[in-house]
Order: structure tokens, then sequence, then C-alpha cells
């Protein structure tokens, strides 16, 4: 069953805390926001307090499940990480850009309970943790899906500011990501009337064209492009094709090589072994 952490009417932006309370429903309007020091208690980790740190290296958020590079508020004692925008996510907010269908999104600690297991309608990952959630319609998002806006400033990225393109904006199928080299799919007027369209957002510069997914801008805000870090479930996808691809080509040349002289075999290993070093 979900657990709804609190239902607030004043939350002032993802920049904002949460009440740090171990009970399942909180009903309560503060929000105290990390202290002076940098350290915080926060709900999901109330043994022991939480400090601001800026690493380059990856780590997993344990609110929200995904994963991080960057900013995030840790525990010293046993290593337990939080994004900063999980760690300082307010009760609920107001008028999203992505959402603007109904007025709310209420923060959950966990997943909506069912059969289904639940998506984010801007990424389209799985939801295993912290999130924003529509009590109207069973609209969902992850907080650093949540973090991104409209209209986002990616320098990393590209030199002009980039916009959210309506989700109906037609069945164009001729632009691809700048980021995964993917072609990018608009759902267009025949499109069911499910609400996850999440592969379909995309960001574009309108006085160029450049484009690319939200699901690959959220590397940006959650730390991954900055450091430049794959997320590890992309990573493996890559790595499994390329075994395939390897272990196709020497079943082939293993077969070749049989009742060829040692030596010719030889310099064929060391030919593939070269070849394969230059695709790095």
């Amino acid at each position: 069953m979900s657990s709804r952490r609190c239902v607030s009417t004043n939350a002032r932006g993802l920049s904002d805390g949460l009440p740090p309370s171990s009970g399942d429903v909180t009903e309560t309007a503060s929000e105290p926001e990390a202290e002076d020091d940098g350290e915080m208690v926060h709900f999901s980790h109330p043994e022991h307090r939480l400090a601001r740190f800026d690493f380059p290296y990856l780590f997993m958020c344990m609110g929200c499940k995904e994963y991080g590079a960057g900013k995030r508020f840790m525990c010293q004692a046993c290593g337990f990480q939080l994004h900063e925008f999980c760690a300082l996510a307010p009760p609920s907010l107001h008028d999203h850009p992505f959402h603007p269908k109904h007025p709310h999104l209420l923060f959950f600690a966990k997943p909506a309970g069912g059969f289904l297991r639940c998506k984010c309608d801007i990424c389209g990952k799985a939801v295993k943790g912290f999130s924003f959630r529509c009590a109207s319609c069973g609209f969902d998002m992850h907080p650093c899906c949540a973090a991104m806006a409209a209209r986002m400033e990616l320098p990393a990225a590209h030199e002009h500011p980039l916009v959210l393109a309506p989700a109906d904006g037609g069945g164009e199928t001729s632009l691809v990501c700048q980021v995964c080299r993917r072609a990018i799919r608009r759902s267009g007027s025949g499109s069911s009337g499910n609400h996850h369209h999440h592969h379909h957002l995309v960001y574009q510069c309108l006085p160029c064209g450049y484009c690319l997914h939200a699901r690959c801008a959220k590397d940006m805000v959650n730390g991954l492009y900055a450091h430049g870090i794959v997320p590890p479930e992309r990573r493996s996808a890559l790595a499994a094709a390329a075994r395939v691809t390897v272990n196709a080509l020497f079943g082939v040349i293993g077969g070749l090589i049989e009742g060829i002289g040692e030596g010719i075999g030889e310099a064929l290993f060391e030919n593939i072994g070269r070849s394969r070093r230059s695709f790095r």
C-alpha cells in the first residue's frame, strides 16, 4: 500500500524539505530545510544525520531508487545516500508544467500498489520509491523528473535554451535525440487515451532544431551527464549487444581457424584484439 507523507497547500518548490517523520502519513505543512551546517535528519533515515556532499562518482539514491552523481545528502556512518532534490522534496507540487491537467501533485514515499508496476510518465522508467503522484488520474513522476522545467538552460548539452515540445506535436519521425542518437517518436493524434506518453516527451531548441528526449535531459539534472557517467542500465544494454556481436564473430573465426597453422591463428586473434580496442 502507498504511504502518503503529507498533504500541504503551501509547497514552495523542489528546494524545500520534507517533514522528518517516521510515520506513514503526516498531516502537516511544516517543511524543515537543511540546517546551516548543511546537515539534516530525514524521515527515510532517522537513525543518522545526513550531510551535504558533492562527489563526482555514481551513486544509487535510496529515496527514488534512481542513479545520480555530484550533489547528494549522505550518511557518513553507513553510506545511505539521497539525491539533493529527493532529500529536499516538498510535500506537494502545484501547477507543474508536465501535468497541466490537474493542479496538485502529492509526494509519496512508496510506489503505487497493484498488479501493474507503476512507471514514471516523464522518463518511462519504473517508479520504485519517492515520486509525485496526481490523486485524480494516476500521473506519476520521479522527483528528478519533477526537477525539470518546461524551459531549461542546459549548457553542457546545447548553447541555446531548450523548451518542452507539446506531446501531441504530430507524427514527425525524422528528428534524432542528440544524446542517445535514437529517433524521436511523437504520439500524434492517433495515440490511445492512455496518459503514459513518456517516450514522446522531447526538448527542442526552436532556433536551430537541436532536440533530445526528456529521459536523456534527466541525466543532466541528476548529475550523470556532467560527470561523464553512462547510466548502468544503458551501459549493460550496450555491453549485452556488444557481447552478442563479439561471440558471433569469434564463433565464425573459431571455425575457420581449426585446421589452419597455429601462427596464422595467433595473428588473426591479435588483429581482432586490436580492432576491439579501437571501438572503445
